[in-house]
């Protein structure tokens, strides 16, 4: 009995093989097709992000310098504001009437010194006929004198007449930006007794980015090779709120000494702002260059992923199927679109760059290389 279903059992075998190896075939050509590339070798230099703010150039706290009711605000918190503006205006009648009162004054002190020096003039010429007596001489003189210094007086004081009759029309010193006024409109401004806050202007077409940085980082950087070097004169900036242009500032100053308390130095670089985006106390951050890394290998950032266990990137072995692997990473680099990759896998490995939610681990795929 055995003999006669061994031919049997052997064919339903043979048949079952067959089956199978259509079926493997079949599955081959209905793998999912996924775009790698090979993880590539370049040489990058390393930047360290630092926090910092931004500081303008200048600022002047506006100040009323007379006495008076404040008649006017000529503009609207947080302007930009131009060079010689008038921005207020404070009440002005008591020193107009000052101005003319001095300069009545000084017409009379002209007045009185001409007639000295006329009257002076003649007895000195009368003296020399013994016409008059050298005491009436010496008296006339002294005159002279006297209306000389009148005149003096009275100059100086028409000068501080101008001078607060200025004051009561306050400009900006520069173009930058105010702030709102302190005092309102009608407010009584006693700034003769002391002067009174109005308002403060920033110069912020150039600005100052303040930040601390450790002191064996920095002198790692004013001692490194070229790329650290060139890199000191175009340091990008980075903001919270992501700006319409990119800025980048110049290294101007280290502090002589370290604070002992953090090891820290403090440090300036100076940005320009040529399209009124940057304001006085905004927080920035500062990539600094610290290393460069001749043999980084770097990957296209958009395929990498993030779960509970970190960051990891989908790699296809030589066998086509795909495995899970967890990297570390590090700085950004060429435009932002690729990023160091500093352990996990090495150059030439090929990871998937897109479809990352159609595949698994363990899947078999069909690698579609890409640049």
């Amino acid at each position: 009995m055995k003999h006669i279903y061994l031919p049997i059992v052997l064919a339903i075998a043979l048949s079952s093989a067959s089956c199978g190896h259509k079926s493997t075939d079949s599955s081959d050509d209905n793998l999912l097709s996924v775009d790698v590339a090979p993880a590539l070798q370049d040489s990058v230099v390393i930047y360290r992000t630092y926090p910092g703010s931004l500081h303008a150039a200048s600022s002047v706290d506006l100040v009323g310098r007379v006495s008076g009711y404040l008649r006017s605000q000529n503009y609207t918190g947080g302007d930009l504001v131009k060079a010689g503006q008038v921005l207020f205006t404070i009440e002005s009648t008591q020193y107009a009437d000052a101005v003319n009162q001095a300069q009545s004054q000084v017409a009379s002190a002209e007045s009185s010194l001409e007639y000295a020096t006329s009257r002076y003039a003649a007895i000195k010429k009368a003296l020399e006929s013994d016409a008059v007596s050298r005491m009436e001489a010496n008296q006339a003189l002294s005159e002279v004198q006297s209306a000389e210094a009148q005149l003096k007086n009275a100059r100086a004081a028409l000068n501080t007449a101008r001078t607060n009759l200025g004051y009561c029309t306050v400009r900006a010193p520069f173009t930058g930006h105010i702030t709102s006024a302190e005092p309102s409109v009608g407010a009584y401004i006693d700034g003769e007794a002391q002067p009174v806050k109005l308002a403060t202007i920033y110069q912020d077409d150039n600005l100052n980015a303040k930040f601390f940085i450790d002191d064996k980082v920095l002198q790692k950087i004013l001692t490194g090779n070229g790329a650290e070097k060139i890199g000191l004169d175009s340091i990008p900036l980075i903001f919270e709120t992501p700006l319409k242009h990119a800025y980048a500032g110049k290294l101007t100053y280290v502090a002589p000494d370290v604070d002992t308390s953090t090891g820290t130095l403090t440090v300036q670089a100076n940005v320009d702002n040529p399209y009124d985006e940057l304001h006085d106390g905004m927080y920035v951050q500062i990539r600094l260059p610290v290393s460069t890394d001749p043999k980084a290998v770097i990957v296209k950032d958009a395929a990498l992923s993030t779960d509970q266990l970190g960051t990891f990137l989908y790699v296809v072995n030589d066998s086509d199927r795909v495995v899970y692997t967890p990297v570390k990473t590090g700085e950004l680099v060429q435009g932002d679109s690729m990023r160091v990759i500093t352990s996990g896998i090495k150059a030439g490995d090929r990871y998937i760059t897109k479809a990352l939610l159609k595949v698994r681990p363990e899947m078999k795929v069909k690698p579609v290389t890409v640049n």
